[in-house]
């Protein structure tokens, strides 16, 4: 009875399903303790950038709702809610060693809100929260746009969506300094916007090419097969990629920019083992590339 009252006391609460989501806060809860670690003695201010926060806590159920923004996936939802449980925000706040400041980015102003009252609950951290409400694109590209050189910043971007365009990417890749992981919207986005018939909306083209920066995913994820037909004469189809293609077409997009990139992203799959997003991690600094490097793919290897 108690957790329901508490539930419903943080109604707006993210909602996750399945193992995918432990998974990933699994992974970035353990490698924020060894960057934190890592850093330690390094003349760096460090900060940790997490430009979705949501409220800080999440339940075992995924119900975006950011004005028609976020995906809704049913095979996800668990029949009731469940415990509240620490989201990414809260994460960072208990890393030991901490970070010298958290940056929370919300659209809505009722998560940042409930990110406000972090600082209550954090009261040693509260000086060093720092909640910005407002388009995670444009917070983010004003950040990087910052002096980077005497700063270190591990930045989480986990998007309700394909919110996060490809020039806020190269703004992050352009600081030399910031480590990030972002899921990637495999099934849940991009493999939804590409037809069968190749035939795409204006509209879809459009969001397809923001999010990868280019037009020429188009000729990487559409191939014109000749196959032999009836009496052997040829025959025109129109082959569109797998999610494999897809999620290794952005990992090579990242690579392109970054210092460094683990080669093995880590594809969530949902509970019917369809994939969903795609867990990347990529780092800016040429000298902090091959330790950091070195964790991440460890961790997307094992942890799960």
């Amino acid at each position: 009875m108690a957790t329901r009252k508490r539930a419903k006391a943080h109604g707006k609460a993210h909602r996750f399903g399945g193992d995918w989501t432990a998974t990933k806060l699994t992974i970035l809860a353990d490698y924020l303790r060894a960057y934190t670690t890592a850093l330690k003695n390094q003349p760096f201010k460090t900060a940790y950038i997490d430009a979705f926060a949501g409220t800080g806590y999440r339940t075992l159920r995924e119900a975006a709702d950011d004005a028609g923004e976020g995906l809704i996936f049913p095979d996800l939802a668990e029949a009731d809610p469940q415990a509240l449980l620490d989201g990414s925000a809260r994460i960072a706040l208990k890393t030991d060693p901490r970070f010298d400041k958290y940056i929370f980015i919300e659209r809505s102003p009722e998560r940042c809100r409930e990110l406000d009252g972090l600082k209550s609950e954090f009261p040693d951290l509260a000086g060093d929260i720092d909640v910005r409400q407002g388009d995670a694109n444009v917070q983010i590209r004003a950040l990087c746009a910052k002096d980077w050189k005497t700063r270190r910043a591990a930045l989480f971007l986990d998007p309700y969506g394909m919110q996060v365009e490809w020039a806020t990417i190269e703004a992050i890749a352009a600081t030399r300094a910031i480590d990030l992981w972002i899921l990637f919207p495999l099934g849940s986005g991009v493999n939804r916007l590409l037809t069968r018939s190749g035939n795409i909306p204006k509209s879809w083209r459009h969001r397809l090419d923001l999010l990868l920066g280019t037009t020429d995913w188009y000729e990487a994820f559409y191939k014109v097969d000749q196959t032999p037909v009836l009496f052997d004469e040829p025959g025109t189809r129109v082959v569109k990629a797998t999610t494999e293609t897809i999620g290794r077409y952005f990992n090579d997009r990242l690579a392109t920019i970054f210092a460094g990139v683990a080669p093995e992203p880590r594809v969530l799959l949902n509970s019917a083992n369809c994939p969903l997003y795609l867990l990347c991690f990529a780092v800016a600094s040429d000298k902090g590339a091959p330790i950091a490097l070195k964790i991440a793919t460890h961790l997307l290897r094992t942890v799960g």
